[in-house]
């Protein structure tokens, strides 16, 4: 699973079919808004449903945060925010996510979040890269495309 040699030929290919990466990176940053409003709305609730209790608790946002990407990841292999967007992740192999790529996903995401130089590098590599991955994604052989169109 994590790896820095991944045979991404299962995935289309950034020069013959472009269209698929065209504009995904600013996609990406425009998801990642919705879903942290989407996260907010969801603890401020938890906070309301539980009485305030949720918000002693910090690390739940964690939780959520972390079972709400893997949910999405695992059903459609976007999250709400990515879905919005118009984008989906796929696996090296071209195909959607599974639930054990999908905790890898979202676990190394949020690492990078934990770790700024990180979250940094990650930034920049979904500008510098051919297949416009991030750090988490170039770990697992993953990347983020526009959502093919369904015949």
């Amino acid at each position: 699973m994590i790896s820095f040699d991944h045979d991404l030929s299962g995935l289309p290919d950034p020069h013959l079919d472009a269209q698929f990466y065209e504009g995904v990176a600013f996609k990406r940053f425009i998801a990642w808004v919705i879903d942290v409003v989407i996260l907010v709305l969801i603890f401020l609730a938890a906070t309301i449903a539980t009485l305030g209790l949720a918000a002693v608790f910090g690390f739940l946002i964690f939780v959520l945060n972390f079972a709400y990407r893997v949910y999405f990841l695992n059903k459609k292999s976007a999250t709400v925010g990515m879905m919005i967007a118009g984008i989906e992740i796929r696996n090296k192999h071209g195909n959607r996510l599974n639930q054990q790529e999908a905790m890898w996903h979202t676990g190394l995401y949020m690492f990078n979040f934990l770790v700024f130089p990180l979250l940094l590098l990650s930034l920049m590599m979904t500008y510098l890269t051919s297949y416009g991955q991030g750090l988490h994604d170039y770990v697992l052989g993953t990347t983020a495309i526009n959502k093919p169109m369904d015949l």
